[in-house]
């Protein structure tokens, strides 16, 4: 028991600290952020690096103010997207991909609010945007399409990009070079960049393709949580490569070379990702500071091609740029032959349990068709596989329970004298047979699984917006309830309150979810042998309080998962000891209320009507 006691304090420890880390250093980190970007937004654009992803002579844009997205939107003349899950456009300038909204998702639980919006275009707020050009190679003044490059559709090119209606752009130099892009993109979210190059002049020239995702400033959506990866990430060389936007500032640039592979920038639900699988190329991480604003970029160049004089070349790449569903991730990784794509989605160390949760989660979900069941069918499933350690366990802590008397007795008997103390208690527990650490047994492996499924709800796309019924309208997020205006009751939100509104709407903020909790954890400290020593027993008292407080801005599907294994726990451990013949508080109070109702409803010795 002692071992076990040190192990739960650690852990009780271990999340207080966190609890402090996260209101006192993550909370104000986050507020600071968030000035930043405003600060930025406001900022005026001295020069605004938008060249070429080597070390090429940079371009640069005008000096000028940010202005807002429909103005940075109606500057360039544009062609329309409109798939059933994207709907934007592209600017003829530079042809980048540079205004795209999701459509199957919502910022927030109402389905009325605005869609999700993924690009947006130079010169405003936020921009974020993908772009493909070439490099040239000892070619001089050679022309070649860049960032101002006024392309123009091809007469026989639809207006508008579709699944059915792949969009085709020209570009003609005076050199005499002629570039073709064609553009099509599916009913999902994988675009198709296929660039043929004519050489109509009288030398050969040795070209680089490239592309580039850039994103200036950070994401306001930005969590700068330990747990989830948001920033650079990619595959080169097979690789799994990442770099989260403050390492990528301290450390500097990163380049690998690689046979295919990708790369790009993702957030926490969404992804921008450049492919030039199969080629050989070189890719790189990078940030600047330009004009006063962050850039962050990934890109890859190509190795270089030579085009002889009448001849042409050909080259298709793939970008991606939309939700990092699993099942979509994966089906393009087996159907484009693109490497460990589902990567993007940050499966942590403990990828090896993550992964295998999910599945189960999602397995379940479709055969449920709700999340919600498929948490408790999970947590169902979790408790099976270890039912053989908790039942052991269980056994041995009811043994416990029913020693406690005579080990109250030898500790009063050899109080003075430890090590004689010691000695009787271990021939006690050889007498009756009872290992006295069995009772820890389930704790390591269920905080193994509290950590995996922890990860997989805030890291899956799917759980995010999932509702459980009631209040629930998203497992991913913390409970939304308050219990310092009653749970929604009283008509005013915490944060209002002054200087303390920060604290009672976060790390002191205790949804209904958390009290559930800590109800059901105090009802199994009820069936657990109580600790001898009068100082432990008082802090094991206040354990479900703790928890109570450092479990609340977890998300609400983590707690119905921990709810719903404590009830669990709770009916297992209480069956086990009623057969071993082990009394219990529970099983009194049940008992005598029993009793009391009988004799209410008991009928008369009379016999006479009632």
């Amino acid at each position: 028991m002692g071992e076990q006691r040190n192990f739960i304090l650690f852990i009780v420890l271990a999340l207080a600290i966190y609890g402090v880390y996260y209101t006192f250093v993550v909370g104000p980190t986050q507020e600071r952020l968030a000035a930043e970007r405003a600060a930025q937004e406001a900022a005026v654009v001295e020069t605004v690096d938008d060249g070429l992803p080597t070390a090429e002579p940079a371009e640069n844009l005008d000096a000028a103010e940010f202005v807002t997205r429909a103005s940075a939107l109606a500057a360039t003349e544009r062609v329309d997207i409109r798939t059933p899950s994207v709907a934007g456009s592209l600017s003829l300038v530079g042809a980048k991909i540079d205004d795209l909204a999701l459509l199957d998702y919502h910022e927030t639980v109402d389905p009325e609010s605005p869609v999700v919006t993924l690009f947006n275009p130079a010169g405003g707020p936020e921009a974020y945007y993908a772009l493909h050009g070439w490099l040239s190679i000892g070619g001089g003044d050679l022309e070649l399409p860049g960032k101002d490059t006024p392309w123009r559709l091809a007469a026989d090119s639809p207006s508008v990009l579709t699944p059915g209606t792949p969009v085709k752009l020209r570009y003609v130099t005076q050199q005499g070079l002629e570039f073709e892009r064609t553009i099509s993109v599916d009913d999902r979210y994988m675009f198709t960049i296929r660039d043929v190059v004519t050489n109509r002049s009288s030398a050969a020239v040795t070209l680089k393709p490239y592309g580039v995702v850039r994103r200036v400033g950070l994401p306001d959506s930005l969590r700068n949580f330990y747990i989830l990866h948001e920033g650079m990430v990619g595959v080169l060389d097979n690789k799994l490569l990442l770099r989260k936007y403050k390492k990528l500032e301290k450390d500097g640039d990163v380049e690998r070379e690689s046979q295919g592979g990708w790369l790009g920038i993702t957030d926490k639900y969404w992804l921008a990702a450049l492919v030039p699988h199969p080629e050989r190329n070189t890719g790189r991480f990078s940030t600047s500071m330009v004009g006063g604003n962050r850039i962050y970029q990934a890109d890859y160049v190509m190795d270089a091609i030579a085009v002889d004089p009448g001849k042409l070349v050909e080259v298709k790449t793939l970008l991606f740029a939309g939700a990092k569903r699993t099942e979509l991730l994966q089906d393009y990784e087996r159907e484009l032959d693109i490497a460990k794509f589902d990567m993007a989605i940050d499966w942590g160390n403990f990828w090896f349990l993550t992964r295998p949760f999910f599945s189960m989660l999602h397995a379940f979900a479709t055969f449920t068709g709700s999340f919600a069941a498929a948490i408790l069918m999970l947590t169902i499933v979790v408790k099976a596989v270890f039912f053989p350690i908790a039942n052991m366990s269980y056994k041995a802590m009811a043994r416990m329970k029913g020693l406690q008397p005579k080990i109250t007795e030898l500790r009063e008997r050899f109080k003075a004298d430890p090590q004689r103390q010691q000695k009787e208690m271990v021939a006690l527990y050889q007498r009756e047979k009872v290992n006295p650490l069995a009772g820890c047994l389930p704790l390591i492996p269920q905080m193994i699984v509290f950590f995996a499924l922890y990860k997989t709800l805030v890291v899956t796309i799917e759980m995010r917006h999932a509702a459980f019924p009631g209040w629930i309208q998203d497992m991913s997020a913390r409970d939304p309830t308050n219990m310092w205006n009653v749970f929604g009751l009283l008509p005013y939100d915490p944060a209002s309150v002054p200087l303390i509104g920060g604290l009672l709407a976060g790390s002191l903020g205790i949804g209904a979810l958390a009290l559930i909790y800590g109800l059901t954890m105090g009802a199994m400290q009820t069936l657990n042998p109580p600790p001898p020593d009068p100082t432990q027993a008082k802090i094991f008292a206040f354990m479900p309080i703790i928890f109570t407080f450092i479990l609340a801005p977890f998300a609400a599907g983590l707690l119905i998962y921990w709810i719903w294994n404590n009830v669990l726990s709770f009916a297992q451990q209480y069956l086990i000891m009623r057969r071993q013949g082990v009394d219990t508080p529970i099983g009194s109070f049940l008992a005598n209320n029993y009793k009391r109702v009988r004799r209410l409803i008991k009928p008369t010795s009379s016999g006479g009507d009632s």
